[in-house]
């Protein structure tokens, strides 16, 4: 088994979203589901162009941070190549990697989702916050990965959240939903935002691609969005609007010596 540790989408230098590039692992969903468990870290199964997400709590359609760490790997190996392509295991879709000078980006689609019943009681419910009342009316939206994304006024709304993530995801799972992206718009023009999409609280994404895209796809034009105040680790996601297509990219910067391990 070979392991690359990087972080992906970082503002600075040592900022990012860690990830795992795994590479000739077990091919078995448990034994993956267990290996990212052990690493308490998103992890990315790479073979023969096939891309297959892990969390420490649960297999992922599609995770952009973990992607981007994956585009990394594969353009150091092929240093003339600008465009290349991997396809996700759950779901098939394909994923185009470009190479943007140090950046990286991944080009994806919008896709078309069923929007749940909500009211403000629920939204209340889920982030724990009484009395809650978004800024605009919550959205689901998607590029592989559905997001409910919901606006909120200011930063101190946002960082004062303490959601209760055991009911997002229990219902999450009845909606078909991964989570819920809290965001807001920033006076100089960029927008901030926060993923509530783990178990654990100190597992909260310092940067979700996934949620740039689909906050993307509800706007209808390419955003500048800052993550990762919450985990210290300041990130920082850029999108744009292509022939139709959505474009997710950033930095992706190695965090380890690549590993080397036994089969676990």
């Amino acid at each position: 088994m070979h392991v690359h540790a990087l972080k992906c989408f970082g503002e600075g230098s040592g900022d990012g979203n860690p990830a795992l590039v795994i590479e000739g692992a077990a091919a078995g969903i448990e034994a993956r589901q267990a290996l990212a468990r052990a690493r308490n870290t998103t992890c990315v199964f790479f073979d023969r162009d096939m891309v297959d997400f892990y969390y420490p709590h649960t297999r992922s359609p599609l995770c952009l941070h973990a992607t981007l760490a994956v585009a990394h790997v594969l353009f150091a190996r092929q240093a003339d190549a600008s465009v290349l392509a991997v396809t996700t295991a759950m779901g098939g879709q394909r994923l185009e990697l470009v190479r943007d000078g140090d950046a990286f980006f991944i080009r994806l689609q919008a896709q078309d989702v069923a929007q749940p019943v909500l009211d403000s009681a629920l939204l209340a419910r889920l982030l724990a916050a009484p009395g809650f009342a978004p800024v605009s009316m919550p959205r689901v939206a998607s590029v592989g990965s559905p997001k409910l994304l919901v606006e909120v006024a200011d930063g101190a709304i946002l960082h004062g959240l303490r959601p209760d993530l055991a009911a997002i995801m229990a219902w999450g799972r009845e909606a078909g939903v991964n989570g819920i992206y809290v965001w807001r718009r920033m006076p100089d023009g960029r927008f901030e935002g926060r993923n509530f999409n783990h178990l654990n609280p100190l597992l909260e994404d310092a940067a979700t691609g996934v949620a740039a895209g689909a906050l993307t796809a509800l706007l209808g034009h390419g955003i500048t969005l800052l993550q990762g105040r919450a985990t210290l680790q300041n990130c920082l996601i850029a999108t744009r609007l292509e022939d139709g297509a959505i474009l997710v990219g950033g930095r992706a910067a190695p965090a380890a010596v690549v590993e080397s391990l036994g089969r676990p």
